[in-house]
């Protein structure tokens, strides 16, 4: 039986064989931004540029591709022509582009980089956010003023378990619109409060409001944020701030009137978010200028069983900066990095389930889901799972995606 023909290399593909590379400004926006991450690997032997090896990574995620089998299973079906806009180095003409192993992609994301990653993917992911709303397509005017809500948060990776027993564990600032601007991984020996500043250092938050929970709830933070990054904050209180906590919650909240009431029903409850404020000087927390007070009413519809939470919170937004309304949406925005972010990972990706733990790759892994889950919400795509399948019917679409075309 005759063997079966080669793959065609695609017209023109082997005229670039031999080529000097592209420069970083002539390459696709990604591939400009992971062309300057530092490569691991040592230079002798390498058979693919990094850049490539992430972008395949990057489209294969994209089309659904929960484990490093998975990417290298999608490369190795891609198409010379996909695998070329991914940035494959052609080094003979007669030969069509080679596909990253499983071998080569493990290596990669074991040991690349992950502050530099994830400063890309964010940097990437906000640049194209940015020129959306500029053009008007995410449904906002061009000229339409908005204060960004920026929430913080963090996650464990319960499937990546250390030598030491612990999980790998994650810090995320998450944009209102579901961007990933950035991410770090917490020291096992520390907390989610060291890591704070160095996430949003090199961000620009200039007038933005930052949510964080009562663990972040630190003096250091509300100043770093007003007075280095000019933004806003509303911090939760609860008992790590005994004196404060307990001066917030005995304020007269019965004689302050009712502000804002929204009722919701979703995830098999019916909820009554009630809110309150108060102008209170000389709160005892940096540029603390409104009290909160959030009651929120849960009610299970399988059971009928009735629950009520009280949270309070501080906040450096005046009574002329935002309305109950406004304070409002941002309380609940902070639950968006749970519900837009951290449950995606979790129920559509697996994340938790994932067997992948060696070295960095649980958080090389994360990243390129925060990638994924970034431009199907640049493209409209608000189910994710449905985005998700939709990409991995065709193998075009994930390169589209990410502007690698």
């Amino acid at each position: 039986m005759p063997a079966a023909p080669p793959s065609p290399i695609p017209a023109g593909l082997g005229q670039l064989a031999g080529c000097d590379p592209a420069c970083p400004d002539e390459l696709p926006d990604l591939l400009a931004r992971l062309s300057c991450l530092p490569d691991p690997r040592r230079r002798r032997g390498r058979r693919h540029p990094l850049p490539y090896v992430l972008a395949v990574a990057a489209c294969a995620v994209l089309a659904g591709a929960k484990s490093l089998t998975a990417i290298a299973e999608w490369a190795a079906d891609a198409p010379d022509r996909l695998l070329f806009c991914c940035g494959a180095a052609l080094r003979d003409p007669d030969r069509p582009c080679r596909a990253p192993s499983e071998a080569t992609v493990r290596r990669v994301l074991q040991r690349i980089d992950g502050d530099a990653f994830d400063a890309a993917i964010g940097g990437w992911l906000t640049v194209r956010a940015a020129a959306s709303r500029a053009a008007g397509q995410d449904g906002h005017p061009p000229t339409c003023p908005v204060r960004a809500a920026v929430a913080v948060d963090g996650k464990s990776l319960r499937g990546a378990v250390r030598s030491d027993g612990r999980c790998v564990h994650l810090i995320s600032a998450l944009r209102d619109d579901g961007i990933v601007l950035a991410q770090r991984e917490v020291d096992a020996k520390s907390n989610e409060i060291t890591a704070f500043r160095p996430l949003l250092d090199p961000l620009d938050l200039t007038g933005a409001v930052v949510t964080f929970d009562a663990l972040l709830t630190q003096t250091d933070h509300a100043k770093f944020l007003v007075e280095e990054k000019r933004a806003h904050y509303i911090a939760v209180l609860k008992g790590n701030h005994p004196n404060l906590h307990t001066l917030v919650k005995d304020l007269p909240w019965k004689e302050v009137p009712l502000l804002d009431r929204t009722r919701a029903t979703a995830h098999g409850r019916d909820e009554i978010r009630r809110l309150k404020a108060a102008t209170v000087p000389g709160l005892p927390f940096p540029h603390a200028d409104q009290a909160l007070q959030i009651v929120r009413r849960r009610r299970s519809l399988r059971t009928g069983r009735v629950s009520i939470e009280r949270v309070h919170a501080l906040t450096s937004l005046t009574v002329y900066q935002a309305n109950a309304a406004d304070l409002a949406e941002r309380v609940r925005g902070h639950w968006a990095i749970e519900n837009r972010e951290h449950h995606v990972r979790d129920v559509t990706f697996g994340e938790d389930a994932s067997q992948v733990r060696t070295a960095g790759a649980p958080r090389a892994m994360a990243s390129l889901r925060n990638l994924a889950i970034g431009a199907l919400r640049l493209t409209e795509w608000n189910n994710i799972a449905a985005g998700l399948r939709h990409h991995g019917r065709d193998m075009t679409r994930p390169p589209a995606a990410l502007g690698l075309t």
